[in-house]
């Protein structure tokens, strides 16, 4: 996948993101369009399958999956409610991987979710390495500490 359309998918995928009470989501509706499915329907289905591994993997789907109304523009100026999903990045990330990865798309947001996790990972870590260090140096301190104040007082210690 040439290196523009990348950077226009994942533009596209960021920039669709908007915050609803503090949390991060995206709508499937703007999501369906994202990934070229063309009828809502058939999008349906795949947030159905997204829906199920989710309850599957023991997570609460209404935390990631909630319905809500929105106001589009009709004919003449005139305003319609339709239904639609707000997603978190997780509700997208499982609608990735039930999706026809023979869409280009579909192929690019499995791809990235994968690297993300495998950033979020390292990144984690990395966080633990660098306290695991910093629980040593405390450690090492202390009983440089405490071996000066056995010296002090003349005591002996025996193994």
């Amino acid at each position: 996948m040439k290196k523009e359309i990348i950077t226009e998918l994942f533009e596209k995928f960021e920039n669709a993101c908007l915050i609803l009470d503090g949390i991060e989501c995206w709508s499937a509706r703007e999501l369906q369009e994202i990934f070229s499915y063309t009828e809502w329907r058939n999008f349906l289905k795949v947030i159905d399958k997204a829906k199920i591994a989710c309850e599957t993997s023991s997570v609460a789907v209404s935390d990631h999956f909630v319905e809500i109304n929105k106001l589009i523009e009709a004919a003449k100026g005139a305003k319609r409610e339709i239904t639609d999903i707000a997603l978190t990045r997780y509700g997208c990330y499982l609608i990735a991987q039930n999706g026809d990865s023979s869409k280009s798309e579909i192929a690019f947001a499995q791809t990235y979710f994968a690297v993300q996790t495998r950033k979020q990972e390292i990144i984690e870590r990395r966080l633990l390495d660098i306290d695991r260090i910093t629980a040593r140096e405390k450690l090492t301190k202390s009983e440089k500490k405490l071996s000066g104040i056995i010296y002090e007082r003349g005591l002996e210690i025996y193994a």
